[in-house]
This record gives structure tokens, sequence and C-alpha cells, in this order.
């Protein structure tokens, strides 16, 4: 990968911001000051799932590469990114019928890729963390019975272990 650089030399985000996503960008707060991230129609509370994961040991590590192209689809500030602490683990969680999904930490990893960090620690949400942390789905019948099927494991080239 090359990285794009400044006139300084700083690491430049590639990435603009998306139009993609409704509500405020990922990682501020609304007015009840949770910290959320929304994907289509998923909505995490972030606060809460800090809260869940706090002092816990990484579940294993990310390569931020294989990552970037979904960059395109969260709303990034270069600004915050350039700032973030890589040691900080992302929060995954696994949603139903679709695999593995960064809620926490899309800022981390836009500055692992511009850098050309070869990999992040991540932390991954049980299921009834998940659920305990989900705001909505976007679902209209919540009473659905979901049924997981072969292939809702993270591939291994998309997340190891530690």
């Amino acid at each position: 990968m090359t990285r794009r650089r400044t006139v300084t030399g700083e690491p430049r985000f590639p990435f603009p911001a998306s139009p993609l996503l409704d509500g405020p960008e990922p990682g501020r707060t609304d007015s009840s000051r949770v910290e959320f991230f929304q994907m289509l129609g998923w909505r995490w509370d972030i606060t809460e799932a800090k809260r869940i994961t706090q002092g816990r040991a990484p579940d294993g590590w990310i390569v931020p590469e294989r990552w970037a192209a979904m960059i395109q689809l969260i709303a990034i500030d270069a600004e915050h990114a350039y700032r973030v602490d890589l040691s900080e683990p992302l929060i995954m969680a696994r949603v139903p019928n679709g695999g593995m999904l960064i809620i926490d930490g899309w800022h981390r990893l836009c500055k692992a890729v511009a850098l050309g960090v070869a990999e992040l620690s991540a932390v991954i949400l049980t299921e009834e963390e998940e659920l305990a942390c989900r705001i909505f789905d976007g679902q209209e019948d919540d009473d659905k019975e979901e049924t997981e099927e072969e292939g809702d494991m993270p591939d291994e080239d998309m997340f190891g272990s530690a």
C-alpha cells in the first residue's frame, strides 16, 4: 500500500466522510449523551459496549488492510483519527446472518490503514453482550427466530487468534 503523506510528511487520511449513515457521526454523542454506532438499520450503544469490555483482554486481531474498503461506508473525522490510540482494542460484534462487524474503532482502523499497521487487537462481544448493546436492528418483527447458518463464523483471514 502506498501511504499518502502531507507536505510535512504526516500521514494523510485518504478516506472522506460518507453520506451513507443517518444520524450523527459514529463515535459522537447524541442528545442523550450515549455514544453509538450505526450501520444501515443497525445501531449499538457504544457507551455500554465499552463498559462491558473495559479491562478485558483482546480476543484476537484483525488485519486493517482487509477492512480498508469498508471505511468508505463510515463517516471519518480525519483529525480525530489522527489522535486515536491504536493500542486500544476494537470492539466487534457478530451480527445475525452477517458475520463480524467492527462497532467501535473505525477511526483507529483508518489510522492503522494510513500508517500501514499490520494488525489491530479486538474484543468480540458475546451474543448476549451484543444484544445488550443493540439499540435497534431495523427489523419490523423482532420476534422472528434467528438461526445460525454455516459461514457465520469470521473468515480466518479477516480475524485471527491472538
